[in-house]
């Protein structure tokens, strides 16, 4: 459960980096946005060297399918766009996928 609380909390970093910079060139926030998308991304790429699975690219397939189901989160309660059947299901099938690769027995 603490593996899925820090990718979660990586998934948020991410996404507020990467918001502030879609809020500056598409929505015409102030340019100060992206000191904080920058500082939000740094973070981001810290965060995800916390993660205590083997290897880096186990660590990001993994934070895929968490990264997924927190942008429809983020879609819904920051962009006030409400998922439908669809997207709650695909999110379903991706943290069903990061489960597999974060809680299958390694030798």
């Amino acid at each position: 459960m603490k593996t899925f609380i820090l990718f979660f909390i990586t998934a948020l970093a991410e996404i507020s980096g990467c918001f502030a910079t879609y809020a500056v060139l598409r929505q015409g926030r102030h340019p100060l946005w992206l000191l904080l998308g920058a500082v939000t991304l740094a973070l981001f790429a810290w965060l995800l060297t916390l993660h205590p699975a083997e290897g880096a690219g186990r660590i990001y397939a993994a934070y895929g399918g968490v990264y997924i189901a927190a942008s429809l989160l983020w879609l819904w309660r920051v962009e006030g766009i409400v998922p439908d059947r669809f997207d709650f299901t695909g999110a379903f099938l991706c943290l069903l996928g990061a489960s597999v690769i974060i809680l299958a027995p390694r030798t």
